[in-house]
């Protein structure tokens, strides 16, 4: 398994285990599916794919304050949005 299928394989797992939002697992996808794009990032897809593993809505909050929220997530996707020279997907609502 590669990179980008680990990748597909966390997000779909935070989905319907952790209540990760459709807006950023749309902007997770789009990685999965722009491989091409995303080639040289490789590093940060790893970095990012074990960040979403560790995702949880209500990170960073109570006594000890651990794992990956949106706020996180969000920013790590747009640092490799950002060199990959694509524009992030907006939200709709």
């Amino acid at each position: 398994m590669d990179i980008f299928d680990q990748l597909r394989r966390v997000t779909e797992q935070a989905q319907a285990e952790n209540g990760l939002p459709d807006f950023l697992a749309a902007r997770l996808c789009r990685i999965v599916q722009q491989r091409e794009a995303f080639s040289g990032h490789t590093a940060e897809i790893a970095d990012l794919a074990q960040q979403v593993e560790q995702y949880d809505t209500y990170a960073q909050t109570g006594y000890i304050g651990m794992g990956v929220n949106n706020v996180i997530l969000e920013g790590a996707l747009r640092r490799i949005e950002e060199k990959a020279g694509l524009m992030p997907i907006p939200v709709q609502g």
